[in-house]
């Protein structure tokens, strides 16, 4: 049994899943991490990193046709190949997938391929993948382990999430798309409706927005991309809009007509009116929902909520020796988070001193769309829901040499604090590489830093982060550059 049995077999090889097995095994912990379908999970292949090339391949289409605003001059407008975009999309995943690979290796874990099920406390067992791999520049890595029975002390699942499918506009892969279709697209459509305005969303409708398509957004909140400040999110919405997306809030697709290569969606305001949209396809962005089928999870009694598992702040389940972290465990549904939760749940595992639960008001969001969108902490309405004494800065980007070099001055920064302590409570942010940015509001946040340290804080110059020390600054009626 010395083949089968470890200490630790983590199920799932996404963010969470792989970095909590590397954090394993650098702990002395014999792991073992099963996978069904591709090394690196959603976040690598299907999500977070080909989405951010795609959007790279439209920022520089973006400049190129404003290539005079910059002094330059291009013959012609500049136009995208969707086949070589996507192509360049799918090589940056395999070469991140190959890596992961490589990292199993290196740090001695052992690859199971297949799909696992919990059979027991301390058991699963591993059947063929009912997910075949999808492309060939992911291969089944060589030398791994397949179907079998394994047994550890203690069991991660970290399974992740899919998209979530409304019931009457289910994708079908041609005309109704999720992100998987949206990704890869054989022809560019000339029309999209998207349904939904989270990250997912409004990262596409951005995207096939620069890649010349008209895009009309669908969102059933007051607000596009619900979870921001409403400031932040009424001036990313004007900046959409200036490129030519439509926007349509406390609206709903009610339902969708399928043409010959066309779709017909049936959207409902809010006063009841029903406009009829028609488009070459439509994307469902309307959430993630958490994979926990087939895992025998209800046999043994684990408790889940709204399609994810309940956990305590370490990443325990109710039934001993299981445990689950990332999407699966429930929101915030973030890689980053993910590979944060794996870490504290098998630290807490090994035993490591002064392991705490994860401070999920100081985790951040960040969505990747022009303009960019980046954020952590309280809103201002959240602050002020739960009866905080607040002051509140902002700093447009028009004020800051950087960005008026960088011919990007449409954003803003605005900072939150608690008015009696000088906490600093939430950042929010929009504009040209805020996503950068926000990192710095997220240290001094977990520093718990008050705003006298921000304000005695020395930033580089000519810088964008300037205005972040600009924005506190504001908050306490002493900004010197606006």
């Amino acid at each position: 049994m010395s083949g089968t049995s470890y200490d630790v077999i983590i199920i799932g090889s996404g963010p969470g899943g792989y970095v909590t097995a590397i954090r394993a095994a650098q702990l002395g912990l014999k792991t073992a991490i099963v996978e069904r379908e591709h090394l690196g999970g959603i976040c690598l292949n299907w999500g977070c990193i080909p989405t951010k090339a795609l959007l790279r391949s439209a920022e520089i289409l973006d400049h190129a046709n404003h290539a005079k605003s910059y002094g330059l001059k291009l013959e012609g407008k500049m136009t995208a190949d969707v086949k070589d975009v996507v192509a360049r999309s799918r090589g940056v995943s395999a070469r991140l997938n190959g890596g992961v690979a490589f990292l199993m290796k290196k740090n001695k874990i052992d690859v199971i391929w297949g799909e696992a099920k919990l059979t027991k406390p301390g058991e699963i067992s591993v059947g063929k993948s009912t997910k075949p791999v999808v492309e060939p520049q992911n291969p089944v890595p060589k030398g791994v382990k397949g179907e079998g029975t394994y047994t550890a002390k203690h069991i991660i699942v970290a399974t992740g999430a899919r998209p979530r499918a409304l019931p009457g506009i289910e994708p079908d892969g041609k005309l109704i798309w999720t992100y998987f279709e949206a990704m890869k697209p054989d022809v560019m459509p000339k029309s999209l409706v998207v349904m939904g305005s989270g990250a997912i969303g409004i990262e596409f409708a951005s995207f096939y927005r620069s890649m010349g398509a008209e895009v009309t957004v669908v969102e059933v909140m007051p607000q596009v991309m619900p979870v921001e400040d409403a400031e932040i999110s009424a001036f990313a919405r004007k900046q959409l809009e200036k490129r030519g997306l439509k926007i349509l809030t406390e609206a709903k697709v009610a339902k969708v007509e399928k043409g010959a290569n066309s779709v017909t969606a049936h959207v409902e305001t809010k006063d009841g009116k029903v406009e009829k949209i028609t488009a070459d396809r439509l994307i469902s962005a309307v959430g993630v929902q958490g994979n926990i089928e087939g895992l025998g999870l209800e046999a043994l009694g684990v408790k889940t909520d709204r399609g994810c598992i309940v956990i305590d702040g370490y990443g325990k389940t109710n039934v001993p020796g299981i445990y689950a972290i990332g999407d699966v465990a429930g929101p915030p549904m973030l890689a980053h988070k993910a590979e944060h939760e794996g870490v504290i749940c098998i630290e807490k595992i090994a035993g490591v001193p002064g392991v705490h639960p994860m401070e999920k008001g100081r985790i951040p969001g960040c969505t990747y769309c022009n303009p960019q969108v980046a954020s952590v902490g309280l809103t201002e309405a959240k602050a002020k829901e739960q009866g905080r004494d607040i002051r509140v800065g902002r700093y447009s980007f028009a004020a800051n040499g950087k960005a008026i070099a960088l011919g990007e001055d449409q954003g803003m920064i605005k900072t939150i604090f608690d008015k009696k302590t000088g906490e600093l409570i939430g950042a929010h942010m929009v504009g040209a590489e805020v996503t950068e940015l926000i990192q710095g509001f997220v240290v001094a946040m977990n520093l718990e830093t008050t705003e006298e340290e921000l304000m005695h804080t020395i930033f580089p110059h000519p810088t964008l982060s300037e205005m972040m020390k600009e924005s506190v600054l504001d908050a306490y009626g002493r900004v010197l550059n606006a």
